[in-house]
């Protein structure tokens, strides 16, 4: 899990404590296994080596779909989809719409290993792309000035706004970028997928996975 993925696996920094859906999620799945749970923390640059290293059995951290992961990983059934949104500062006079990103010298980053770095670098044609690898955050690189604007989904851009006074969201045009988020597993077993797809089919049927959604305001990109 990424503890930075702030209503979906989320280490609290007021009190040090793991929260999100897929906290919630993934103790759920460790009760109905009756087995001890235990978080690795990773990112999306690196979650595939961990589960290809045997570190971890699964990655529950609302992973995108995409058909370069889906070459190392296999998918349970999708649970969320976002679009993928803007933030800027409420201050940045030259980024007041969607249309004003894509223009020359603007600078528009992303995290390394997500879903809006291959998004971006294919849709942007005027303006540059700064890929941000940790320890560097794409919210410093805005508020230092060394960039303009950052691409992020529906759960990390609420974080943005609920804590952040400097935070401007801008919706994209219809729902550029939309992508559907699994749990993630090793290829070569199918047990543990049916495993896993089981579960998520009885969450949703018995409503754990929608009072969860709900708790962390995450119902407008729950799937049905």
């Amino acid at each position: 899990m990424w503890p930075e993925y702030f209503a979906i696996s989320y280490r609290n920094p007021r009190n040090g404590e793991l929260e999100g859906i897929d906290i919630d999620m993934a103790r759920a799945l460790a009760a109905r296994l009756n087995v001890r749970l235990t978080f690795v923390e990773t990112n999306f640059g690196e979650f595939m080596d961990r589960i290809d290293d045997g570190s971890c059995d699964i990655a529950m951290m609302a992973v995108g779909i995409t058909p370069p992961r889906a070459l190392r990983v296999a998918f349970s059934k999708p649970y969320l989809a976002s679009p993928v949104y803007a933030v800027t500062t409420r201050t940045n006079t030259r980024i007041q719409s969607w249309r004003d990103i894509d223009s020359p010298g603007t600078v528009v980053a992303v995290a390394a290993g997500t879903i809006m770095e291959p998004l971006m670098r294919d849709s942007l044609r005027n303006a540059e792309l700064m890929v941000v690898r940790m320890p560097r955050t794409r919210e410093g690189e805005i508020l230092s000035g060394r960039a303009d604007v950052f691409m992020s989904d529906y759960p990390y851009t609420r974080r943005m706004v609920l804590m952040h006074d400097w935070a401007r969201v801008i919706d994209p045009p219809g729902r550029f970028g939309e992508t559907l988020y699994a749990y993630a597993v090793q290829r070569n077993d199918a047990a543990w997928l049916n495993e896993v797809n089981a579960f998520l089919e009885r969450a949703r049927l018995d409503g754990t996975i929608t009072r969860s959604a709900t708790r962390h305001g995450l119902a407008p990109i729950l799937l049905p």
